[in-house]
């Protein structure tokens, strides 16, 4: 006799329990350690990362013997089939270059591409790495701000060619763009592309918030738009974001031409740090097996986005923000309320953000909703409080 099926009940996570941090080591928590104030600043999920990740964690450790460690070919198939399966980008073995934070690679851009005295252009608001990067290589920065029309982000493309010059040798992207959640389309990356194979520029796209994508588009390594392209390219990318485990310090870079793989690596020689054992073991547990917890996540993370938006437009007047694509930030408009310190300001009503200044721009405040729905609510509510107690508000 045949067995009759049974249906499988779909895997569910919890994302609403409240996880107590504050006597953990949490950078994001101990910053507010003696204070009632809710972080809600650095880009670090409230959320327990996927339980995939865990058991495979709590295996290795069962190893008992935690030395010196490279990626198995398991570790590094996991992450070109990856690469293949999301963005059809068939990503060479050796192009892959290890690092224990995508800011070190950011940082090894500028100082492998080009000499001191060379600019580095990058578009702003944007992650303040971005923005010290190139300083800390003695190169000279150039931002363009990307313009706001019609409630979308744009890339002000005049601005930005008039930018490069003939010591321009390096082009900082960030895609999805943080703070402000913009996902940039095929077309605007080809055009930009076009820009920098005109003015011989190298870029170096920071995209590791490629698997954060809120809205029905698709995520397109700039890389992947031609050869020529990706013969200019350093693309970093990690799980961390994504998993939570930025902590466990694990991400790759991606650079198809040799003589850049070289001189990249060249940069970070004795003193870039080595990825560790449990972050080798974290990065394929999560390729490998953290899809449905991901898909799930983004559905939490969608609901937390449509909150705000909301929270934002009926009970905040005059505090603005656009559409989030991408990302579990928010990036509000606070420059009606007249604030000398939005940060400062916010603090005494009880949450902690990001502010403004350190991306480019003092008219804002960054928010992270990456948070079961309770804090979120306790969060909105302090920051209603010290809006209405704002200048104009």
């Amino acid at each position: 006799d045949l067995i009759p099926s049974v249906a499988t009940p779909p895997m569910t996570f919890d994302f609403e329990t409240t996880v107590d941090r504050r006597h953990s080591d949490s950078q994001k928590w101990m910053r507010y350690r003696e204070r009632d104030i809710i972080p809600m600043w650095v880009a670090d999920m409230d959320f327990e990362c996927a339980p995939a990740i865990r058991e495979a964690l709590e295996r290795r450790l069962g190893e008992g013997i935690f030395g010196y460690a490279e990626p198995t070919q398991s570790t590094i198939e996991a992450v070109l089939e990856a690469m293949e399966s999301r963005y059809n980008w068939q990503v060479e073995p050796e192009w892959l270059v290890w690092l224990p934070g995508l800011v070190r690679g950011l940082n090894l851009a500028c100082r492998a591409i080009g000499s001191r005295g060379d600019s580095v252009v990058t578009m702003t608001p944007v992650y303040s790495p971005f923005l010290s990067a190139p300083r800390n290589a003695e190169r000279d920065l150039i931002g363009v701000p990307i313009l706001q029309e019609n409630e979308r982000w744009e890339i002000d493309w005049d601005h930005l060619e008039a930018s490069f010059t003939a010591r321009t040798s390096l082009l900082l992207l960030c895609n999805p763009h943080n703070p402000v959640g913009r996902v940039y389309r095929r077309d605007e990356l080809e055009r930009l592309a076009d820009l920098c194979l005109r003015h011989d520029l190298i870029v170096c796209s920071d995209e590791v918030h490629c698997d954060l994508i809120l809205d029905p588009i698709a995520h397109t390594p700039l890389a992947t738009l031609s050869p020529e392209v990706a013969r200019r390219s350093i693309t970093l990318m990690s799980p961390s974001k994504t998993f939570n485990t930025a902590g466990i310090a694990c991400g790759f870079a991606i650079i198809p031409d040799s003589r850049t793989r070289v001189a990249f690596k060249r940069a970070g020689a004795g003193i870039l740090a080595e990825v560790s054992c449990f972050g080798f073991t974290a990065c394929e547990a999560a390729y490998r097996h953290g899809e449905t917890w991901r898909r799930a996540l983004l559905d939490q993370l969608r609901t937390n986005r449509d909150r705000i938006m909301e929270f934002v437009s009926d009970e905040l007047p005059g505090v603005e923000t656009t559409p989030i694509e991408a990302t579990y930030l928010a990036w509000l408009n606070i420059s009606i309320l007249g604030l000398d310190d939005p940060v400062a300001h916010f603090e005494g009503h009880g949450v902690g953000l990001s502010g403004g200044r350190e991306f480019g721009d003092a008219d804002y405040v960054r928010l992270n909703f990456a948070c079961p729905r309770e804090t979120l609510e306790r969060g909105l509510e302090c920051l209603k409080r010290g809006a209405e107690a704002g200048g104009n508000v």
